[in-house]
């Protein structure tokens, strides 16, 4: 899976609304969309939009990026506001109903037009929305054990973001790298890149041998922090290494656990001794790994049943509450169910 990052939009002011939805359709434009898809955007959009300037009450945003490859991509939005909260959703969801005394379809709509969707929402809290529209039409992706997000936002004001996220999938399992460039900006974001290129040419089976095939391919770089989280579905064990400060929380049905990472800068010093976690998928079936964009006390209990959502509104919802805005922010959220 290529590693890719959101456009964040701001959506506080309706004076930038107009932009936005320029913005974010140029993206699905520039990637071959049909102009029916188009024009099914662009009316989920104005019902986004039209949503924030109603009841956003401040501080709502907009993230966007385009995911998959060649016929398969999609563009997914996230959309998070800081509003009242939805009391009934299944009333909201309905086709046709609108809270206000303006006629629309709102939410019902953006949910007919959309290929995936969901919602979170709190009262008092506010509400995540999030679409999905794929490139072809109708196009049904196949169903899997295996759910994964990486939502990557860079810092303000960077075109890239030193912040990176990356799967293989194996005949054992599949692997995952999560890093943090040291700083921020496009050297940070090579020595992502670079930690990546090794992480997927990197044979080993273990998380540690992983850690330190990066650390000796990437000496040139300014050096990363990462974890390495191996998935065995034969054995259904978790094997786990990192080196610096990502915060990550690995999470069962009634078990809730903290991994502790190994001080040190990968491709510049990390611990001759080092040692795999391994950890039974039974105990703990999801983990959630976020940079230290994210403010270290985050926690998803403040989110009740978020855990039975699409990972992506888990991660969006970190985002939400946590982001520290100053440097780039990753929250990566994995489910096998």
């Amino acid at each position: 899976m290529d590693n890719s990052y959101y456009h964040r939009f701001v959506a506080d002011d309706r004076s930038y609304f107009s932009l936005i939805k320029k913005s974010i359709h140029k993206i699905a434009e520039d990637a071959g969309f049909i102009t029916l898809r188009l024009n099914e955007l662009n009316i989920i959009l104005a019902e986004l939009t039209s949503n924030l300037q109603k009841y956003s009450a401040g501080g709502a945003e907009i993230l966007a990026t385009l995911s998959g490859t060649d016929e398969h991509s999609f563009l997914e939005i996230i959309c998070m506001d800081n509003g009242p909260g939805i009391a009934n959703l299944t009333k909201v969801l309905d086709d046709g109903y609108s809270s206000s005394s303006t006629i629309g379809h709102g939410l019902g709509s953006i949910k007919r037009l959309s290929d995936e969707f969901d919602i979170f929402s709190l009262q008092g809290w506010g509400t995540i929305l999030l679409v999905r529209i794929y490139k072809t039409k109708n196009f049904i992706p196949k169903k899997s054990k295996l759910k994964f997000s990486a939502l990557v936002v860079p810092k303000s004001g960077e075109k890239v973001s030193g912040d990176g996220s990356y799967i293989i999938h194996n005949k054992k399992g599949f692997k995952i790298l999560v890093a943090d460039g040291l700083g921020h900006g496009p050297d940070a974001a090579l020595a992502v890149q670079e930690a990546i290129h090794a992480f997927r040419i990197c044979t080993e089976s273990s998380a540690v041998e992983n850690i330190r095939f990066i650390n000796s391919s990437i000496k040139k770089t300014r050096g990363v922090v990462a974890n390495v989280f191996i998935y065995d579905a034969m054995e259904k064990k978790w094997n786990i290494c990192g080196v610096g400060n990502i915060s990550t929380k690995l999470i069962g049905g009634i078990l809730q656990k903290n991994y502790i990472p190994y001080n040190g800068i990968i491709g510049h010093n990390i611990p001759n001794s080092l040692n795999d976690v391994i950890l039974a998928k039974e105990d703990y079936s999801q983990f959630i790994a976020c940079s230290d964009g994210i403010r270290s006390r985050w926690d998803v209990v403040k989110f009740p049943s978020i855990l039975k959502k699409d990972p992506v509104l888990i991660s969006a919802a970190i985002y939400k509450d946590y982001a520290r805005q100053s440097d780039d922010m990753s929250v990566i959220t994995c489910k096998i169910l």
